[in-house]
C-alpha cells in the first residue's frame, strides 16, 4: 500500500512539474514558484507532497524544450550565446560572467542573457554603456549570499544583437563567490567568455 502511495505521489510530482515547466516555457513565467501554483490550480492537486521542487521543474523544462523545442531550440540558444559572448566583449573590463537559462540550456525566446559584472560601483557599468550609445534602463535584483542573507544588486538592461541582456552589478571581490541559485540553493554557476566559446562549438 505504501509503495503504491508512493508511486501516486511521484507520479504527481512529475505531472505538476510538467505542467509546470509548458507554463514557463509557452507563458513566459520566470518565477518556478507561480509557475508550480498555476500547475497545482489548473490541475486540481492539492498536498505538499505532491510538489516538485525547483530542480524537478527545472529538469522539466530541460526535457520539455528537447521534445518540443528541437532544431529550433537549439538554434535560439546558439543566438542567444552568441549574443552573451558579443555583450561579454562588450563588458570586458567588468570581468563579465555568464549565468543563468542560456548557460545550462533552459532558456526559451522570453528569456533574458543575464550577465554578472564586477565593478567598484554600478555607475562605472552605466556610464561604460552609456558612452557606446546604448540606451538602457536599470533595475534591482534580491538574491541570496552564501551567509542566508538577501542583498540587493543594482542592474542595467539593454538589448544588443537582437537580445535582451542583463547585467547585474557585484562588488570587484564579488567574483570570488556566486550567490545562491533560486533553483537548488548552491553557489550560482558562472562561466567566463572562453568557457561559453566552447559551448558555442559544441551546439
Amino acid at each position: 500500500m505504501g509503495r503504491k502511495r508512493n508511486n501516486e505521489s511521484t507520479r504527481a510530482r512529475q505531472v505538476v512539474a510538467q505542467e509546470a515547466a509548458r507554463i514557463i516555457v509557452n507563458h513566459g513565467v520566470r518565477d518556478y514558484r507561480v509557475a508550480k501554483q498555476k500547475a497545482v490550480e489548473r490541475l486540481g492537486v492539492n498536498g505538499r507532497g505532491s510538489l516538485p521542487g525547483n530542480t524537478e521543474i527545472e529538469a522539466a523544462v530541460a526535457e520539455h524544450l528537447q521534445i518540443f523545442g528541437g532544431d529550433s531550440h537549439q538554434d535560439l540558444l546558439r543566438l542567444m550565446r552568441t549574443a552573451a559572448l558579443a555583450a561579454m566583449e562588450l563588458l570586458t573590463e567588468f570581468l563579465p560572467r555568464l549565468v543563468g537559462p542560456v548557460l545550462v540550456g533552459t532558456a526559451d525566446e522570453n528569456s533574458a542573457v543575464n550577465l554578472h559584472v564586477f565593478a567598484d560601483s554600478p555607475e562605472m557599468v552605466a556610464m561604460e554603456i552609456g558612452d557606446m550609445g546604448i540606451q538602457f534602463r536599470s533595475y534591482e535584483r534580491r538574491l541570496k549570499s552564501r551567509r542566508g542573507q538577501i542583498e540587493m544588486y543594482a542592474g542595467f538592461e539593454f538589448s544588443y544583437r537582437n537580445e535582451t541582456i542583463q547585467a547585474t552589478v557585484f562588488p570587484v571581490d564579488g567574483i570570488r563567490q556566486a550567490p545562491m541559485s533560486p533553483i537548488d540553493g548552491k553557489p550560482m554557476k558562472r562561466v567566463d567568455s572562453d568557457a561559453v566559446q566552447a559551448l558555442l562549438e559544441h551546439i
